[in-house]
């Protein structure tokens, strides 16, 4: 009987956690789809009395977001396939391959973790200015693949993967990288999952960098833009910003993930809890 009310406790707890979680979701939503003359009023309810896209066509019309969407799916795309590469190739040289000053080295690196973003944007801004890379592509996704999380948990995740399985392949006359790519990379669908997901959240979500190294809507990402836009005061309405055109902005940038994270959500929760099975 105790486990049984334990259990009803644990579910109701969960609940209002996630009834607290989507609430913001579903204001924004319903926010994004209500006129503005409904929106600016002390009546609160969660339902729209009349339903409109005036706010989404407004943006769309007014703005380039459908660029600034591609961008962002653009530059997080290709920054998790390099972090994928990267950080698959040096977690597995950190877990399995033995070299002089290798845990020196992998301390360095994880030492970068306390390094903020902020003290390096200068460095990085003149590396890339000399190197004519600015307000393109490829400022946006070099930085990201400097991805320490995700080294470290790929080292983690390949230290809980049996070494027989790679000694039989090596039997078998396998060198490194045929072990990596045929035997390791397969069982380590959880782990590359989790890195996937982090990393795409992180630079989807990204501000800082790319307002520093954008100037054009060209490479624009939608989170500058949106703060673009905001910064414009788009879409007066009577002498004060149209909240509802902020919400369908903010629609435009938030689902892209959500959409992401659920499809993957299994194989992320699975490849973290595994990461950290042996050190």
């Amino acid at each position: 009987m105790s486990i049984r009310v334990n259990r009803l406790i644990w579910y109701a707890l969960l609940t209002v956690i996630v009834v607290l979680a989507l609430a913001p979701i579903a204001w924004m939503l319903t926010t994004a789809l209500r006129p503005e003359t409904e929106i600016v009023t002390t009546d609160i309810h969660w339902i729209p009395r009349q339903f409109t896209v005036t706010h989404f066509e407004a943006i769309l019309s007014d703005y380039p977001i459908l660029r600034w969407l591609f961008n962002s799916l653009f530059v997080s795309a290709a920054a998790t396939l390099l972090v994928l590469v990267l950080d698959s190739l040096a977690g597995y040289a950190f877990a399995r391959m033995e070299f002089r000053g290798r845990n020196i080295l992998f301390m360095v690196i994880l030492s970068m973790l306390f390094v903020p973003m902020q003290v390096t944007v200068v460095p990085l801004f003149i590396l890339f200015s000399r190197l004519q890379l600015t307000d393109t592509y490829w400022a946006l996704i070099l930085p990201v693949g400097a991805n320490v999380t995700g080294v470290f948990l790929m080292r983690q995740f390949f230290l809980s993967i049996p070494s027989e399985l790679e000694d039989a392949a090596r039997v078998d006359g396998a060198n490194a990288l045929r072990i990596l790519v045929s035997v390791v990379l397969p069982l380590a669908r959880p782990a590359l999952t989790a890195v996937a997901i982090l990393t795409f959240l992180s630079t989807w979500n990204s501000f800082f960098w790319p307002l520093i190294a954008t100037r054009s809507d060209e490479v624009r990402t939608l989170p500058v833009g949106i703060a673009q836009f905001l910064s414009l005061r788009a879409g007066m309405v009577q002498g004060q910003q149209s909240i509802g055109q902020s919400m369908a902005g903010a629609v435009f940038a938030a689902l892209p993930p959500i959409i992401f994270f659920v499809i993957l959500q299994r194989y992320f929760i699975e490849g973290i809890s595994r990461t950290g099975l042996k050190g």
